[in-house]
């Protein structure tokens, strides 16, 4: 027998257990059912309608992407907006979708921990606890904070974050430090953690979508904060997450093919200077 949508949610339970997840988060099996033969799966950070598109033309079941295409409650489907497009293809074409987000923010082996391990951090540990019962993910939680064993100038730091996520883009906000020995990491979105990542030692704290309150609490606190693009600090897990759910497979014998979309920062940066774009005027 082919294998099914649940099989896949068993060894995905292994590498991100659904009980991770914020309570706010909607992640597991958003389109389709359990009992769904599969046999091939795209992964992706984003849903879009392009990407059902992907899936259909390289004959894939099921999509699997970090950020749930249903998140928050559905008062409508317009198949005139784009997630209404997205589910509507998906059921059109028998193509289960699934979310692993906030719980794999929070996994061991996840977002942040490939992060922190992409810029050579050790000794790593979480940097919110999560909530839930980590009996079985003893360093489970969202971000990393973790030091290096011989000081790095901040230029040099800069550089290995550059080397590793590959950003579009680097803002940044308070006072850079005459060295960098800890360093605190939180893919996506996670500004809010800024204040936890000074209280515990961090040197810089590295994360996405600064607010402007963020960025000036920490150049009143002389604290350096990095904002390195939410697409650039995740997306490098992606690749992560194919190599852990094809070992898995693997060793379950189960014949399902993992294929990766291949996207792109949907952000960029404008071109054109300010005195060329005055001229146009």
């Amino acid at each position: 027998m082919a294998p099914t949508v649940q099989e896949l949610i068993n060894i995905l339970q292994q590498i991100a257990p659904e009980a991770l997840a914020e309570d706010w988060d909607n992640v597991g099996l958003l389109v389709g059912k359990p009992s769904q033969p599969i046999h091939k799966v795209l992964l992706a950070l984003d849903p879009s309608p392009t990407l059902v598109n992907d899936a259909v033309a390289n004959d894939c079941d099921l999509i699997l992407t970090h950020h749930p295409i249903i998140f928050r409650p559905l008062k409508s489907l317009r198949t005139d907006h784009p997630t209404g497009q997205f589910i509507a293809q998906a059921l059109q074409h028998n193509i289960a979708v699934i979310g692993c987000h906030t719980n794999l923010d929070a996994a061991v082996g996840g977002v942040s921990d490939v992060l922190a391990q992409g810029l050579g951090l050790m000794d790593t540990s979480p940097l919110v606890s999560n909530h839930s019962d980590c009996t079985t993910e003893e360093n489970c939680g969202l971000g990393r904070i973790g030091t290096y064993s011989t000081a790095l100038p901040p230029e040099k730091f800069i550089g290995r974050l550059i080397q590793s996520c590959s950003p579009p883009w680097l803002l940044e906000a308070g006072r850079r430090p005459k060295q960098v020995m800890t360093v605190a990491v939180c893919g996506g979105s996670c500004g809010d953690f800024a204040e936890i990542a000074f209280t515990q030692g961090a040197d810089v704290f590295v994360t996405a979508e600064i607010k402007h309150s963020v960025a000036r609490w920490a150049e009143d606190a002389g604290f350096w904060i990095i904002d390195g693009g939410h697409f650039a600090t995740e997306n490098p897990a992606m690749a992560i997450l194919q190599q852990q759910l094809q070992q898995h497979i693997a060793a379950a014998e189960i014949p399902i093919t993992i294929a990766t979309a291949q996207q792109q920062a949907p952000l960029r940066i404008i071109k054109e200077s300010i005195d060329t774009a005055l001229t146009l005027d």
